[in-house]
């Protein structure tokens, strides 16, 4: 066994062990609805007595949960909004959920990147050229409208050899608009999680946002679709 092999191997397995802890925590609580009802008073709190020092742990737990693919990101995104209101939350969401998503990007593609392309490389092969000329649109539209897990979006660019920048710019405009959907949540939920009811997550699939959303993703696709169909006809 190679050194770089052991390398990778000793990493997935950190990974793998951080990421069950991780798991158990939000399964037993840590990220959910009850949790934050019952902390938002010293949240808020501490936002308010130690700005930028709050403002760096949230930004890192965010980072954390998104590399690890913890479940409980739209809760985070929630509880920015609450601790710092909708713009200051969302902005520090998107820097969490941002660096989280390239972080795991960078992981996959050194652990589990060589054996992926000695396992699925023609496949993987013909998909590349596609990444290469069209990857940020197609990345961008999946990013705008969340049906696909996040996980999930940012695990298969990294095995299908999508390059870096790329890469970080569709992920970080994508996520925008929806973050900002979800602090806005959060900055006016103190009274319903007072009242000891769950917020209403289900908000950024409602027609009126969910319908400009869909349209910006489709936007984001032209570029590509009319490339696609110029091949086609040409």
């Amino acid at each position: 066994m190679t050194k770089s092999t052991m390398s990778r191997l000793a990493l997935l397995l950190l990974f793998a062990l951080t990421a069950a802890g991780a798991f158990v925590l939000a399964l037993r609580g840590g990220l959910s609805w009850a949790s934050l009802a019952a902390h938002q008073a010293q949240l808020r709190g501490l936002a308010a007595a130690n700005p930028a020092g709050a403002a760096a742990a949230y930004v890192l737990a965010y980072c954390a949960v998104v590399a690890l693919s913890v479940p409980g990101g739209g809760i985070l995104t929630i509880a920015g909004g609450l601790m710092f209101g909708p713009w200051l939350g969302g902005a520090l969401a998107v820097c969490g959920a941002g660096s989280g998503a390239v972080a795991l990007f960078v992981l996959a593609r050194f652990v589990f990147g060589a054996w992926f392309a000695r396992r699925f490389g023609p496949f993987a092969a013909r998909l590349q050229e596609g990444l290469a000329r069209d990857g940020f649109n197609y990345l961008l539209a999946l990013r705008l409208v969340p049906v696909v897990p996040f996980w999930l979006v940012n695990l298969a660019p990294a095995l299908l050899g999508m390059r870096l920048l790329p890469y970080v710019g569709a992920t970080v405009l994508g996520i925008i608009p929806a973050t900002l959907v979800f602090a806005g949540i959060g900055a006016g939920l103190a009274d319903v999680l007072a009242a000891g009811r769950p917020p209403d997550s289900h908000l950024l699939f409602t027609p009126h946002i969910f319908l400009p959303l869909l349209g910006l993703a489709l936007l984001a696709l032209l570029p590509a679709l009319w490339r696609r169909r110029k091949r086609l006809f040409a």
